[in-house]
């Protein structure tokens, strides 16, 4: 599979990275108003966009694979990795600004993760999906 289809695969995502990115700079004194940190917003849509392509990458690679257990694997590699980041950067957050954590923009940040794994995989699922039914036909 070529970087491009991979790119079309993953589209979804993207659009939702720049769409929330565009928000996020657009309503910048709407956040503010409400006591949200809009460049923490602005760095943990970045963080979540670039740590679910990678997920994205090795979820694909392991629906790819012929082995099962190299599918499990890859597929639990690719949970455990997003999860891990994600844990690893709110902890680096916090510890770095223990007083003045703006818990709007973190919990914010939270519900992405969701969303963000939500997209990812029902673009996986649809790619599995497509990719079963054309295994198919090729057997009939």
């Amino acid at each position: 599979m070529t970087i491009q289809n991979k790119l079309k695969l993953f589209r979804p995502v993207i659009i939702f990275f720049i769409l929330l990115s565009a928000l996020f700079l657009a309503a910048s004194s709407l956040l503010e108003k409400w006591n949200v940190d809009r460049d923490v917003l602005i760095l943990g849509n970045l963080v979540l966009f670039i740590v679910s392509f990678v997920s994205f990458l090795i979820a694909l690679r392991g629906l790819n694979a012929e082995n099962p257990h190299a599918f499990v694997r890859l597929v639990y590699g690719s949970i455990m990795f997003k999860l891990f980041i994600c844990v690893v950067v709110a902890l680096i957050y916090i510890m770095s600004f223990r007083k003045e954590i703006n818990k709007p923009a973190l919990f914010t940040c939270m519900a992405l993760y969701l969303v963000y794994t939500f997209i990812e995989v029902s673009v996986l699922t649809k790619y599995l999906k497509k990719r079963s039914h054309a295994k198919e036909r090729s057997a009939d």
